[in-house]
């Protein structure tokens, strides 16, 4: 395996992290990373959301660390310091969400070549929600998994359905990898969005952190889905809805004020999952883990111990 960049200094983890590309089936080139030491309860398989990198999780591996769990992070394709496909950086595009898959089994490909500790348990936060469902779906063997404000619908209001379905009917004549979603922007969300307005957490202290992560690397940021990544993620979402909940124990958090994605959903999803559990945060917005002390010391002492019932 090829080291690959690992900025330390950003990420507030724990010391002794290590970083790899991977290649993916179809050769795209990931950014992986791990942290472990002796002694601990098994690994988390952390699953970011859209426009994340490794480095914005790196207090939350300490936080899962100080709690006997070692955690691999990843770069999903088209985004962090992942390959991209199109030459705007600012624009977050991908050709099909089953192209994530490739990407997890480049993950678990490195999982295994480290020999990090088992079993195996799963922490998905919005994006990586849809995912990591679509894993379980598949067979992802983990003893137990949390979802963190999950993508199974994105939170679009109703004035707007009208012309998003009309792109899906003009999606083969449109060039979908060029244009971003009406209304955004390809600068970074943090870049142009003050503490006072943001839709991700209620502590400004954070805020501030992953800002700070993106102004000294930019390269790790990421703008405006294109038109054809949000065609792909209702579509994905949509087939998600169908299908029946996976035999695996999972635990999910919400926020009172989440308006990123689908809370209609992730209920609907959770009152049919015989062994999950959801619960509601309050006051909390979409970043559970990035949220105020209190809310992140209740995810994540929540989320240990409800792994450690499930060894």
């Amino acid at each position: 395996m090829q080291i690959a960049p690992l900025y330390e200094d950003v990420a507030g983890g724990p010391a002794g992290g290590k970083a790899y590309w991977m290649r993916s089936q179809d050769n795209m080139r990931i950014r992986v990373a791990h942290w472990t030491k002796p002694g601990l309860n098994g690994t988390i398989l952390l699953f970011p959301g859209r426009s994340e990198y490794i480095e914005k999780y790196g207090r939350a591996v300490q936080s899962f660390m100080d709690r006997g769990y070692a955690t691999v992070v990843v770069d999903w394709r088209g985004q962090g310091i992942a390959d991209r496909f199109v030459a705007d950086r600012g624009l977050g595009h991908v050709r099909s969400f089953r192209d994530y898959q490739r990407d997890v089994a480049a993950m678990l490909r490195h999982v295994r070549t480290c020999d990090l500790p088992q079993p195996f348990y799963l922490v998905a936060h919005s994006l990586g929600g849809a995912i990591g469902l679509r894993s379980l779906m598949q067979g992802l063997q983990v003893n137990a998994a949390m979802f963190s404000a999950p993508m199974w619908g994105i939170n679009i209001p109703l004035t707007s359905m009208p012309f998003v379905w009309g792109l899906t009917a003009l999606r083969d004549y449109i060039p979908a990898d060029k244009w971003v979603v009406p209304g955004r922007s390809n600068a970074a969300y943090l870049a142009k969005d003050p503490f006072e307005t943001n839709a991700l957490t209620n502590d400004s202290e954070m805020y501030d952190y992953f800002y700070n992560q993106i102004a000294k690397y930019p390269d790790l940021a990421l703008g405006a889905p294109s038109v054809g990544w949000l065609l792909e993620a209702l579509s994905e979402t949509k087939r998600l809805a169908a299908r029946p909940s996976p035999n695996v124990p999972a635990l999910t958090f919400l926020g009172t004020e989440e308006t990123i994605v689908s809370p209609a959903r992730i209920k609907d999803r959770m009152n049919r999952w015989p062994n999950g559990r959801l619960s509601i945060l309050s006051p909390c917005k979409h970043e559970t883990m990035i949220e105020t002390p209190d809310i992140r010391d209740t995810v994540f002492d929540t989320t240990a111990e409800f792994f450690d019932s499930h060894r």
